[in-house]
């Protein structure tokens, strides 16, 4: 198994051509793309949004006194 890794363009269609020398030759390969856009400035900045995967509790009522009782049951 190889593994390469390398930093190209698409075109302005969309299209990512791709034309890699290898040591193989007439053999069936698997390959696997992952494709992970680079930021313009450098650094990656990820601004998740977790919202939609977890429900919100509105509390009403005192948390640490209910931290408390929960704590004095043992």
């Amino acid at each position: 198994m190889e593994v390469l890794k390398l930093t190209t363009k698409t075109d302005e269609s969309g299209y990512l051509n791709l034309n890699i020398p290898t040591e193989l030759t007439a053999v069936e390969v698997d390959v696997v793309v992952v494709l992970n856009p680079v930021p313009t400035d450098g650094k990656q900045k990820f601004k998740y949004d977790f919202s939609n995967l977890a429900g919100r509790l509105i509390w009403q009522g005192d948390a640490v006194a209910m931290q408390r009782n929960l704590r004095d049951e043992w």
